[in-house]
């Protein structure tokens, strides 16, 4: 081997990097495992405890906290240079937030009334849910399809004040169109810049924020993340601040009262058609109330002959009554009843009502009446907001302390000045929610100081705080897939993930030095290099090591002693031909390369198609397997060249086996070509049958694919599903429970509410989930342990999924397009590797054959294996891998039968055929052997979550490794024309009359 003194430099210099640049990891684990043991001794809380944890690491920030001698590091270098562990080892939250297109649009249109918009945005949605083009792209098509002689650019639409500048009435639709397209995109970069401020300020390590193409997807990763439902108010709230003029009590108290005796009137009519009464008159409303408030304190408030409006209580100030927070829907539904609005006076024709920010604990809510307008707009926004600060308010309470622009101060004066003067109240609502409503007692306020206080914790006082200095988002934004891991949940991954990662390197090791001997030492040594130098390079590239992307390495282990193995096969060759051994090694290496190269890029081309298609941990998965595919090519063939080359010239006695294993193989004759028949009969049965439970019984779809949420919830002790999913199915209607790894632990999916995306239809499913769960789980366990976890044995929640129906087409369609696209560029490389269209369609059947046979085995299993089996995006990186694997394999046969035609130019085709497939059965049995133990040792003592995956990869390593001798080649076979067409027919059919014979 040539530049030996080149690779060893290389080799020195890669490793020493690595060590570099894991050292960086282990550094920052020490850290905060110290700030973790530091927090807990100041705090027997776990809420105040990981406040001081990240407060004490906050501290660190700037401080010298590695010294490595030739430099020295902040705590926030460390850590930015520290391998990023995902969402499933660390645990948190990772969502995708669809900025709202549609609020957009009506925010450039100035909130057009005109009918033809709004019905082209009403069609819009419903375009949007069966189809993969943007929202914006929907309108455009709804309103051309209704639009008549309307335009774009009308009064009414947009050409108005907000776009005078860039939208002219005599424009066409399609000009109007581009100043959409970029209006929309300058709101989706602000919306991201927004998200961004806000996730820098909320003090978690590494995060991700990402915009997904044009699509106003934005997805963030927020590793380590403890408070999720904190995570996810501070994702989706708008930061719409605004100040308004509120009623006081006595002033809207008679409508109230008014709507509660139209109701009262309704229902007596369906009871009886002879009772009439009259409403009250505002002269009257003292005395009716004192009436109504002593019904109501001696009857149920749900006295629909009484009290149908379910009043609890009037209020006092700004406050205009009390109501149960379960029926705030229904109260407003009737109050801003069209019908019963007419009850209003001229001057409250615009009322608008607005809850009070609800408290803790507390199943009451307040309610407001807000001094609304004809164009609905505050005297007062949050845009002359520049600065805000958490603080404390005069009864030493968390409060938010506000400062603003020269405008809003003068604003902001003569708001208070009224007020002041009429002894008013002035509503401070943030996302038509009001935060609270002060009175202004000592004259106008000047210098555009203002404060909002309410139930605030310190933390959300703080959040708050962030939110209104970052700015508000330019439309709503929901949550339309987000993954939730309990930090416990994500130990136990890496406890497992590091378990079985040691019991396949450990058999891989034994296994090697078995076979090979001194020469099996020498690819363990290269095995654990490689190792190192995928940590090292992960680390290096800042990607985040997942679950999946721990299954990948495992993986990588498996197959990268595949390139040493076929190197050893090939020298064992030589050697058995009389070669001296170093003649042996070096023809051994030269001739096993042109395989090593051809199968390592058939492999990598499918991983850069899962990398492409994926997202999240699948990405992942790809990403440590390319890695490895790189690295184990560079260990396989330098790394133990260099080992091999220096024994040999020190005149060490290497023999490539053991007395075990020395003759294993050797004299190996199977007619594979005359069983093809028979392989061809079993592989169609095993198909037919697998088409027939396919379309049958079907498979069993994730919610990555049909939408909906997933929860995983560990109990105190074992639980029957279906007790549990009787109970689920009285508060969702349906629901699908089953056990994923001990039978204490359940995987709950329902699509109760799955069009809905935000953050109260998910609170909503999640109470209802604990209503339904609770008579399972221990007595006196509260709704917020059961979010969190609670307890050692971590009873609760821990983890859950969502995933819009949007989402899932999306999700479908890009895995339907990697499958196939990975058939497609393998053809295309067999093709132009080998020259002859034959070789490409014996891969690409094969293949489509192992692919055939993992979901038929999934259809014909999944309803009694005792773990989860769902097709979602972690089943087809299984099958891209499958994909992989098979052509591996394939393609090692290929490249020897292309060899041995070079080479044995006298040989009939199927005698050339049949000897390549004995001469690489060693390799194949090996290869197949090392990789389904390595998937067996992540399958037994992996992580639940990635049974289903490994399953199919299992399922995958055998029909691959079949398919490749009993289907790829013999289709081959039966395809190929070898040189001149008629000298191939001639020799065709001379060998067919000898097989008849």
């Amino acid at each position: 081997m040539q530049n030996k003194g080149l690779i060893k430099l290389f080799a020195i210099l890669f490793g020493l990097v690595s060590i570099y640049q894991l050292s960086f990891t282990f550094k920052a684990s020490q850290i905060e495992s110290e700030a973790a043991q530091i927090a807990s001794s100041r705090f027997d809380n776990v809420e105040q405890a990981n406040a001081e944890q990240i407060r004490y690491l906050d501290s660190l920030g700037n401080e010298e906290s590695y010294n490595i001698g030739v430099a020295k590091f902040t705590y926030n270098e460390v850590k930015d240079n520290a391998m990023n562990l995902g969402l499933d080892l660390k645990g948190g939250i990772n969502v995708i937030l669809q900025i709202s297109v549609k609020d957009i649009l009506k925010g450039l249109a100035n909130n057009s009334k005109d009918p033809i918009f709004n019905r082209a945005l009403t069609d819009a949605d419903a375009l949007q849910q069966s189809s993969q083009n943007t929202y914006l792209v929907s309108f455009f098509n709804a309103f051309d399809a209704i639009k008549g002689d309307k335009k774009l650019a009308s009064p009414d639409i947009f050409a108005n004040r907000t776009l005078s500048e860039e939208v002219t009435i005599d424009m066409t639709d399609g000009q109007v169109r581009d100043v959409l397209e970029a209006k929309v995109d300058e709101s989706i970069l602000a919306a991201f810049e927004v998200l961004r401020k806000r996730i820098d300020k909320f003090g978690v390590t590494q995060p991700n924020i990402q915009r997904l193409g044009n699509s106003g997807r934005i997805l963030v990763e927020l590793p380590g993340a403890k408070d999720v439902e904190r995570v996810k108010n501070l994702l989706q709230s708008t930061a719409q601040l605004e100040f308004w003029d509120v009623y006081k009590a006595e002033e809207i108290a008679g409508y109230i009262l008014q709507v509660n005796q139209a109701l009262v009137e309704e229902n007596a009519s369906k009871k009886t058609d002879s009772t009439e009464t009259e409403t009250a008159q505002p002269d009257e409303t003292s005395s009716a109330i004192d009436a109504l408030t002593g019904q109501i304190s001696a009857d149920s408030t749900d006295t629909d002959d009484i009290n149908p409006i379910k009043l609890v209580g009037f209020g006092g100030g700004p406050i205009v009554a009390t109501f149960e927070a379960k029926d705030q829907d229904e109260v407003l539904a009737h109050l801003n009843n069209p019908r019963y609005r007419s009850f209003l006076p001229a001057d409250q024709r615009y009322v608008k009502f607005a809850w009070e920010k609800q408290e803790k604990n507390s199943e009451l809510v307040n309610l407001y009446a807000i001094k609304g307008n004809r164009d609905n707009t505050p005297q007062l926004s949050g845009a002359v907001i520049t600065d805000a600060r958490q603080s404390y308010n005069q009864r030493n309470q968390p409060s938010v302390s506000m400062q603003m622009n020269a405008k809003g101060s003068r604003i902001w004066e003569e708001m208070t000045r009224i007020a002041y003067e009429t002894q008013g109240f002035i509503a401070i609502v943030l996302d038509d929610v009001v935060y609270s409503a002060p009175s202004v007692t000592t004259g106008p306020i000047l210098g555009g100081n203002s404060e909002i206080s309410g139930s605030f914790t310190v933390n959300e006082a703080i959040d708050l705080a962030n939110v209104l200095r970052a700015g508000k988002l330019p439309a709503r934004a929901d949550i339309v897939q987000a993954d939730e891991v309990g930090p416990s949940l994500g130990q136990e991954a890496i406890d497992s993930g590091t378990k079985s990662f040691l019991i396949a390197l450990s058999f891989v090791l034994l296994w090697m030095v078995f076979y090979y001997g001194k020469a099996g030492v020498f690819a363990d040594i290269a095995l654990l290099f490689n190792i190192l130098l995928i940590f090292g390079v992960l680390a290096g590239l800042g990607a985040v090591l997942t679950l999946p992307g721990i299954a990948g390495i495992v993986l990588t282990i498996g197959i990268s002693v595949d390139a040493n193995v076929l190197i050893f096969e090939r020298i064992r060759e030589e050697i058995a031909k009389g070669k001296a051994i170093k003649e042996a090694v070096k023809d051994g290496f030269g001739n096993a390369l042109s395989s090593i190269l051809d199968a390592n890029i058939t492999t990598g081309l499918t991983a850069i198609i899962l990398f492409v298609f994926g997202t999240g941990p699948i990405k992942g998965f790809a990403t440590t397997l390319l890695i490895g595919i790189i690295t184990s090519l560079f260990t396989a063939i330098y790394i133990t060249r260099l080992l091999v080359d220096y024994m040999v010239e020190k005149n060490v006695k290497l023999d490539f086996s053991t007395s075990l294993t020395k003759n294993l193989f050797q004299n190996v004759n199977i007619d594979f070509l005359k069983k093809r028949k028979m392989s061809y009969i079993i592989s169609s049965i095993v198909i037919i049958l697998s088409l027939g439970s396919l379309f049958t019984t079907g498979l069993d779809e994730g919610i990555d694919f049909v939408g909906g949420r997933t929860y995983q919830v560990r109990f105190a002790q074992e639980v029957s599903t279906e007790e549990v999913k009787t109970s689920l199915n009285e508060v969702f209607g349906s629901a699908e429970v089953k056990t994923i790894g001990a039978a204490n632990q359940l995987k709950i999916s329902t699509k109760f509410k799955v069009d809905e995306n935000s953050a109260e239809a998910d609170e909503e499913v999640q109470l209802l989930l604990f209503q339904g769960l609770k008579q399972f789980l221990p007595d006196g366990i509260s709704y917020d342990d059961f979010k969190e976890g609670s307890g050692e044995a971590t009873i609760g929640k821990m983890s859950s999924s969502k995933v819009s129906p949007t989402i899932a087409e999306d999700i479908k369609a890009a895995s339907i397009w990697a499958v196939l696209g990975s058939l497609i560029v393998v053809f295309l490389y067999i093709l132009v590797r080998f020259k002859r269209w034959q070789f490409s369609l014996g891969a690409v059947a094969a293949v489509f054959h192992d692919v055939l046979l993992v979901l038929g085995i999934f259809s014909l299993t999944w309803k009694f294996m005792p773990f989860s089996m769902e097709i979602d995006q972690a089943f087809i990186a299984a099958i891209l891998t499958v994909i992989g694997y098979s052509l591996n394999d394939t393609v090692v046969v290929f490249d020897r039968i292309r060899e041995y035609v070079n080479e044995h130019t006298g040989w009939e085709f199927k005698k050339t055929i049949n000897a390549s497939l004995n001469a690489t059965i060693s390799r194949t049995l090996n290869t197949s052997l090392t990789t389904l133990v390595v998937l067996l040792a992540m399958f037994i003592f992996g992580a639940d979550s990635l049974r289903g995956l490994l399953y199919a990869l299992i399922v995958g390593v055998v029909v691959g490794t079949y398919s490749s001798l009993f289907i790829a080649t013999p289709i081959m076979y039966d395809t190929a024309k070898r040189g001149d067409a008629a000298e191939s027919l001639k020799r065709k059919e001379k060998e067919e009359e000898v097989e008849v014979v």
